[in-house]
């Protein structure tokens, strides 16, 4: 395998937190792009952070987004687009290739599609 397909193929795990009402839009919108294999909502989060200044306390839904490595950037510009945040938190993690269910891995590379050139 070459180092562009190795790249190519290694896999991330997104994490964004966004708006209950907003997240399964998010979700349907990347799994229909193909930026992303599969995205989990779980909802019921509770958030605390600092916004201007002040301590936020808000509701919201996270997304953990299955998606190919060389596809964060253009994700990443999809989900500021869709999200009503303006600085929305796209966390991207490392798949360990060589560990866990190795079909499902191919699976998610299946359904992605290729970082364009």
């Amino acid at each position: 395998m070459s180092d562009d397909e190795e790249s190519d193929s290694a896999l991330s795990l997104v994490l964004v937190n966004a708006p209950p009402g907003a997240a399964a839009g998010i979700a349907r919108a990347l799994v229909e792009r193909h930026l992303a294999a599969c995205v989990n909502v779980i909802p019921g989060i509770k958030s605390f952070y600092f916004w201007d200044g002040a301590l936020q306390e808000d509701s919201e839904s996270t997304l953990l987004i299955k998606t190919r490595t060389a596809l964060v950037p253009e994700l990443t510009a999809a989900i500021r687009a869709l999200h009503s945040y303006s600085v929305p938190e796209v966390l991207a993690l490392p798949i360990d290739d060589k560990l866990g269910n190795l079909e499902y891995l191919a699976w998610v590379r299946a359904e992605t599609r290729t970082a364009p050139a």
